[in-house]
């Protein structure tokens, strides 16, 4: 069975089938999964442009938030990919803070939903792009961080090692999409190193090749006892329920490590808590409502986690069926929680956190104090569903933006990101090497030691030696940009 829509929105049990164009979706409950057959069936015939566009304009006038905002004429001979383009609400509007920054379209429905599922064809490392020097010419790819088990891991790239070449050629402003997003299966990397202060190439070089590779979001967990401090520490780059699997679902995983982890903490008595989300754009709110439910302070099963605003007309069609309240995911009830020892969390943030990260903050906050330590987050307040053609003759997939998210307060209004409540930037990697995550010295997670413990591990850059700014970053790349927010939703019977 395939998983096209992720995340629960109707009432677990209830009876319901929600009218369907062209679509097949899923829903995932604890009774059972069912897939409902769309409502207009697409000839067997070749599948052209205009078919392909007219699907996609049909079910982007039924669940797209901005819907009332779709161009009344539009023009179905273009591709698929520039149509889609053309039915996004204000999207080349820069001013409005609320267009539609995030919705996206992909060929291949299964590469979108592997890789919402962490699955992609990688070499196993996360990088961020700046330019060499002043003179904006030459690039240099800085390791964020390696997947264990990886090729890249294999090959002993750690985070913080500089890239300044690519199969020979040095990184440049013109040259490094090209050189770095080829989609090649193999790799030779040259790099930089450090020399009296001076970033200076290396003969160094390593082949990697890339692969089909299932991430692990989890990259790190660990406590610290610092005083009478017992500090949880997790890296955790993507909402992510489990492995992807040959039919297109997933199990749950990485939910149920979570749920270990969290145990693990728990057990060991941890009374401070840093998340540590700066590379995760998101994934799946399931997975968002497990965690934040791990975490939170006097929160249970009856209290609200977030609640969605569809348009009117999926509002008025589930309205009648449901009544109200159908749009609200309360906190679940979890028996390795560690919030009753909890009375606020660390958030460690980027430019780079988004989305489903942005709901844990969000989330949280009614319910407890959350300090955000790093800069301003990306600013994704409304979330999406995946659409595919269950027949499998329209191979298109699309992730339109389909409601914006509130806590239990109501607040929705950050699409202007988190500013943090403590900004501190990572090290300018022109003039300075990357601590590894988890160095109690490293710059972000060591400002959240100092604010728990009072205690500086290390010397606080000032501010002005680490302002320089990404030109771009693997994560990026991932499914719409990694800019993911996604349910699991729609026919239940």
């Amino acid at each position: 069975m395939h998983q096209h829509i992720f995340m629960n929105v109707f009432p677990i049990g209830r009876a319901a089938l929600l009218w369907l164009v062209a679509g097949a979706f899923l829903v995932t409950s604890c009774k059972k999964n069912t897939e409902v057959t769309p409502s207009i069936i697409t000839s067997s015939a070749a599948i052209g442009n205009g078919e392909v566009n007219s699907w996609v304009l049909a079910n982007m006038q039924h669940y797209y938030f901005w819907n009332d905002k779709i161009p009344a004429t539009t023009d179905t001979s273009l591709t698929p990919d520039k149509y889609f383009l053309t039915l996004l609400y204000d999207r080349n509007n820069t001013a409005n803070t609320d267009r539609d920054r995030f919705s996206w379209i992909q060929q291949s429905a299964d590469d979108l939903k592997a890789s919402l599922n962490g699955q992609s064809k990688t070499t196993g490392m996360e990088y961020s792009l700046y330019y060499r020097d002043a003179s904006n010419t030459g690039v240099i790819a800085v390791v964020l961080y390696v997947q264990p088990g990886s090729p890249a891991a294999k090959a002993g790239i750690k985070r913080g090692d500089v890239i300044s070449k690519v199969n020979g050629e040095s990184l440049t402003g013109t040259n490094y999409q090209t050189l770095l997003s080829s989609n090649a299966d193999s790799y030779v990397f040259g790099f930089a190193t450090f020399v009296n202060g001076n970033l200076t190439d290396s003969d160094q070089t390593k082949q990697i090749n890339a692969v089909v590779f299932q991430s692990d979001p989890f990259l790190l967990d660990t406590t610290y006892t610092i005083g009478n401090k017992t500090i949880g520490y997790v890296v955790y780059n993507q909402f992510v329920k489990g492995i992807n699997k040959a039919d297109g679902t997933s199990d749950n995983t990485y939910d149920l490590k979570m749920e270990s982890i969290f145990g693990k903490f728990k057990q060991k008595g941890v009374n401070e808590l840093v998340l540590d989300l700066r590379y995760n754009r998101g994934g799946y709110v399931s997975s968002s409502t497990n965690l934040a439910s791990l975490i939170g302070k006097n929160i249970d099963a009856s209290k609200v986690y977030y609640t969605q605003k569809w348009n009117s007309i999926v509002t008025d069609e589930n309205d009648k069926t449901y009544g109200k309240g159908w749009n609200n995911q309360n906190f679940l009830t979890k028996s390795t929680a560690i919030g009753a020892n909890l009375s606020r969390v660390f958030i460690l943030t980027t430019g780079s956190t988004a989305s489903a990260s942005e709901l844990v903050i969000n989330g949280l906050k009614p319910f407890m104090t959350v300090n955000t330590i790093g800069t301003t987050t990306v600013g994704k307040n409304v979330g999406s569903i995946t659409i595919s053609d269950k027949s499998g003759q329209i191979k298109w997939g699309i992730q339109p933006i389909t409601f914006k998210s509130a806590n239990a307060q109501g607040f929705t209004d950050y699409a202007g990101g988190f500013t943090p409540t403590v900004r501190v930037t990572e090290p300018d990697p022109r003039k300075n090497n990357w601590k590894a995550l988890g160095d109690l010295t490293e710059p972000l997670l060591g400002e959240a030691i100092f604010q728990i413990t009072g205690t500086r591990m290390a010397r606080r850059a000032a501010s002005t030696d680490s302002e320089v700014a990404p030109i771009g970053s693997s994560i990026d790349s991932k499914a719409g940009g990694g800019n993911m927010f996604v349910t699991d939703i729609l026919s239940q019977q």
